[in-house]
């Protein structure tokens, strides 16, 4: 080894020893006579110091040239020091030098290597490998780590075994776009990355493995956000012979160890909430519930008085913003603004302040009566001090709209405290939609999801009042995780593929495999998938995935490192049977 210790565990009992470390030189402070260099690994930051009455000359001469980022060898003698650092690990002590080797020279970084760096986003990720170096992506690394063996042991321990499942896969028509992969062997022929392991999962229920899990690599070519990657991590599970109740209780059980083990904290309620509750109540089916301003719906109390714009409206909702009746006129226009932006696209607010008297003031007094507000008040559990704001018009538009102001709100207000955990699951699905534009159904998850059983008889006469046996996973407004019982049974399969639009022979040349495996003993099972990548965010206390990834790609799907996506050789192309050879 060319250390005895770390940069991050000497401390007064060391004193007197003689240590080696290397290490990076964080920075550099120069008197002359005397030089301080504070040396920096993974696990922490030592000081070490030369001067001219116990340093050799040629050696602090030699000192005075590292620079930042150098990478050195050191040996010296572990002493108190003087001037003692409480917001080091090392504080106490320094290391005086009695020699040392550069091991490797730096150019001087782009940014910073400093918690607070002067750094812009894309220049980090430019320089990713620099960014690793700096405390707080280094610990949010260790921090995933961290949680994926955590998970790991769960896992294990309830006896679920870990299966690799193949990443050159068919390309199939449903979800989101595929990554497709050229087969130089097979020509005109494309394997796709997988955007799950699903059927993978399920044939190996198939095959008797009774409980999977893997930590496994997805791939979306989808349009990104801050919370998406075109390549992210699942923890991807299934297990056999279960009803939905066994696998909500599994997965509340790792939940509940993750929030203990990772965080201290112990959660004991998971409330479940159907799908038309969640949109009713929140106006999306992710629903934050560590505070209130849930929806009350106001038709009923609003229409029929002259006000035009209520009167013409399919719905009518609205929330009490709690203490808010104090907000300024200035302040409502700035939230009338903001619900207008193109993104909300709503046309505006109406607005009623909860006096503390027990009267009321809005922006559409010459309509309504104190009666009529005070109506709006109770159906909202307005209060006296707050603020209920109204929306009115398409009902899942208008849901979708007040849904975004609730949130924002909500972190005007400090409420969504990042160290508070609320999680909940989302069942009762409809198992299909209908699209008007190709009018035809579309699975609401994946097309292997099973109905209701109770529900079963309906998929032949109305299928799209059948619900799926399917729940949500959701922390804090996030969605961290999906699954279903699946369909084991091939004729129930077939069902669905038909529902789908699917011909026989499409579903044949898809899906033929899985259809084929069912007509040899399938078994009842289900599973779920929990996002990786964003369960990480939440329980560092963020929402944004890529300070999790060691390697992430930015809003453009581009990694500015590597340079990546690129062209490749035409004789690639040629070999992939993408162009044409050219005619000698």
């Amino acid at each position: 080894m060319l250390r005895t210790n770390t940069c991050g565990e000497l401390n007064l009992t060391h004193i007197g020893n003689k240590v080696t470390l290397a290490g990076w030189v964080q920075k550099t402070r120069n008197k002359g006579f005397m030089i301080w260099v504070d040396l920096r690994d993974r696990y922490g930051v030592t000081q070490i110091i030369f001067d001219e009455e116990r340093t050799d000359k040629v050696m602090l001469e030699k000192a005075q040239s590292l620079g930042r980022e150098f990478v050195i060898q050191v040996q010296g003698t572990v002493i108190e020091r003087v001037s003692k650092n409480p917001n080091l690990s090392t504080g106490d002590v320094e290391i005086l030098a009695e020699s040392f080797d550069v091991l490797n020279p730096s150019k001087t970084p782009p940014f910073t290597i400093e918690s607070e760096t002067d750094g812009g986003e894309e220049l980090r990720m430019q320089y990713r490998y620099l960014d690793i170096r700096r405390k707080p992506v280094r610990e949010n690394l260790i921090f995933r780590s961290k949680v994926s063996l955590a998970i790991r042991n769960y896992l294990s321990a309830h006896n679920f075994i870990d299966v690799e499942t193949p990443y050159l896969i068919k390309s199939t028509p449903e979800g989101a776009r595929d990554f497709v992969v050229p087969s130089r062997m097979n020509a005109g022929e494309f394997y796709a990355l997988p955007q799950s392991p699903q059927t993978f999962k399920q044939l190996l229920m198939v095959g008797g493995m009774d409980q999977y899990f893997q930590i496994v690599k997805c791939f979306r070519d989808e349009d990104l956000r801050a919370d998406r990657q075109p390549e992210f991590t699942q923890i991807d599970c299934e297990m056999t012979f279960v009803e939905q109740e066994d696998i909500l209780t599994r997965f509340e059980g790792l939940l509940k160890h993750l929030l203990k083990e990772i965080k201290g904290v112990e959660v004991f309620e998971f409330p479940r909430m159907t799908y038309v509750e969640a949109i009713q109540k929140y106006g999306n089916d992710k629903p934050d519930i560590r505070f209130g301003m849930e929806f009350a719906e106001l038709n009923e109390f609003a229409k029929g008085k002259g006000f035009p714009v209520f009167d013409q409206q399919e719905l009518i909702v609205g929330i009490a913003v709690p203490g808010a009746a104090s907000y300024t006129r200035k302040q409502i226009d700035k939230l009338i603004d903001w619900v207008k932006r193109p993104q909300i696209g709503a046309n505006g607010l109406i607005w009623v302040k909860c006096n503390e008297d027990g009267s009321y003031k809005s922006s559409v007094d010459k309509f309504y009566s104190q009666e009529d507000l005070t109506n709006w008040a109770k159906q909202t559990q307005a209060s006296a001090g707050d603020l209920v704001l109204i929306m009115a018009g398409e009902t899942n538009k208008t849901r979708g709209q007040l849904s975004a102001l609730r949130m924002e709100l909500a972190e005007q207000l400090g409420l969504r405290d990042p160290e508070t955990f609320a999680p909940l699951w989302v069942v009762d699905f409809p198992l299909l939609e209908w699209d008007k534009e190709s009018k035809r159904y579309h699975a609401m998850h994946h097309p292997f999801t099973a109905p209701k059983p109770e529900q079963m008889s309906l998929l032949a006469t109305d299928p799209g009042a059948v619900n799926a046996n399917a729940y949500d996973l959701v922390l804090n407004g996030n969605e961290i995780g999906g699954g279903s019982i699946r369909i084991h049974d091939a004729k129930v399969q077939e069902t669905m593929f038909d529902l789908l639009g699917f011909t026989k022979e499409e579903a044949q040349a898809q899906f033929g495999f899985l259809m084929e495996a069912f007509q040899y003993g399938a078994p009842p099972h289900g599973g779920i998938a929990l996002g990786l990548d964003r369960l990480v965010s939440i329980l560092g206390g963020q929402e944004t995935i890529r300070d999790f990834i060691a390697f992430p790609k930015n809003n453009r799907g581009r990694d500015l490192m590597i340079d990546a996506p690129a062209s490749i050789d035409s004789t690639q192309l040629e070999e992939l049977n993408l162009v044409l050879k050219q005619k000698k």
